[in-house]
């Protein structure tokens, strides 16, 4: 019979990671544990990390959540789990939940080393392309993430805005463009959710002068009107990211897609459920024509190597992903995950220290 339980780790930031939602020091990871009595030694791991005022399942009752879970799974007495049964397993509301027992399945049927699908990226052969991400933070603080990307062969930076003085803002993106051109380096920027509707033409104006390649979310989510509107006239490509999550049902989601137009979608599996609704999501933004990227959401490398073997069942040379957080804690889990000329890559046969 399976066996399930659970475990946690205070993952903690070598600097305080700043968005437009403010600053963050730590950010707690759970862990689900899954193995099958017959063989206990071999297990299957899956990370949920609900990031605060974002996820939907984060809060005082996910403690409960998935200790609930994990009742319910020992007390059912299964001999297997299909991937498909999870989401009705562990209900509607808890998206990092989902993707954390998605991937603990997907690691106990491959024996319990971290490799949850074969593929050029889980097997060492090929790496992935990713941004470099620039935090938030004061001019001085920017300019030094920059220089440290452009220095390590990124060619592709993300920085995210939003938080500064937006003359300030475009010095930085002005002060980028004048040591590489687009040619040279690829320019995302995130405002998540920072400008308001009136003045969001008027800054995606001007942002669109740097030959930037996209702006994340540029306003909240929940305006449809008003983003549909941005997305018809906007000069620069707009991504939808905060936009997508909680939207489950797939009518809305394709009603969604359809009205509002994106340029691109980015995607998290952590807040959008999981792998089987991430590729839902891919599904349907290929079948409009509409480009995609993924992209982990700060959890530790476990929940990094689960989205990023995800994305490596795609194509996506030559595409950014955005995969480059699993530098962010000093106390992150140790895995052969390591990043270098602007791509991250992964060796099979390296160690993992897994969490207990």
């Amino acid at each position: 019979m399976l066996h399930l339980q659970f475990s946690q780790r205070v993952l903690r930031f070598n600097f305080p990671a700043r968005t437009s939602r403010g600053a963050l020091a730590e950010h707690v990871a759970w862990y689900l544990h899954l193995a099958h009595s017959d063989n206990p030694a071999i297990i299957g791991v899956g990370e949920a990390a609900p990031l605060a005022g974002l996820s939907p399942d984060y809060g005082p009752g996910f403690a409960g959540a998935i200790a609930g879970l994990c009742e319910r799974v020992n007390a059912a007495g299964l001999d297997a789990l299909a991937l498909a049964e999870v989401p009705a397993l562990v209900g509607p509301g808890w998206p990092a939940l989902t993707f954390a027992l998605e991937t603990a399945v997907l690691d106990l049927a491959n024996g319990g080393r971290q490799q949850l699908y074969v593929n050029a990226f889980s097997q060492g052969r090929e790496a992935l392309p990713i941004n470099g991400l620039v935090w938030m933070g004061d001019a001085g603080f920017m300019r030094e993430q920059i220089q440290q990307k452009l220095a390590a062969g990124y060619s592709c930076l993300k920085l995210k805005i939003g938080s500064l003085d937006f003359a300030t803002e475009l010095a930085i993106i002005a002060e980028i463009r004048a040591v590489a051109g687009p040619e040279q380096l690829t320019l995302r920027v995130d405002a998540n959710g920072a400008f308001g509707p009136a003045d969001a033409p008027r800054k995606l104006a001007q942002l669109a002068e740097f030959g930037l390649h996209s702006i994340e979310q540029p306003i909240a989510a929940g305006q449809a009107a008003a983003l549909a509107a941005l997305c018809r006239v906007s000069p620069l490509p707009i991504a939808l990211d905060e936009e997508l999550i909680g939207v489950t049902d797939p009518a809305t989601q394709a009603a969604l897609l359809d009205d509002l137009r994106p340029a691109y979608i980015v995607l998290k599996p952590t807040l959008l459920g999981g792998h089987a609704a991430t590729r839902h999501w891919i599904a349907l933004a290929e079948a409009r024509g509409l480009g995609w990227w993924l992209t982990s959401a700060l959890e530790s490398n476990v929940g990094l190597n689960a989205v990023a073997q995800l994305t490596g069942e795609y194509d996506v040379h030559g595409f950014p992903q955005g995969l480059g957080t699993g530098q962010l804690y000093h106390n992150n889990v140790e895995a052969p995950l390591h990043v270098s000329g602007g791509a991250l890559r992964y060796d099979p046969a390296g160690p993992w220290e897994l969490p207990e």
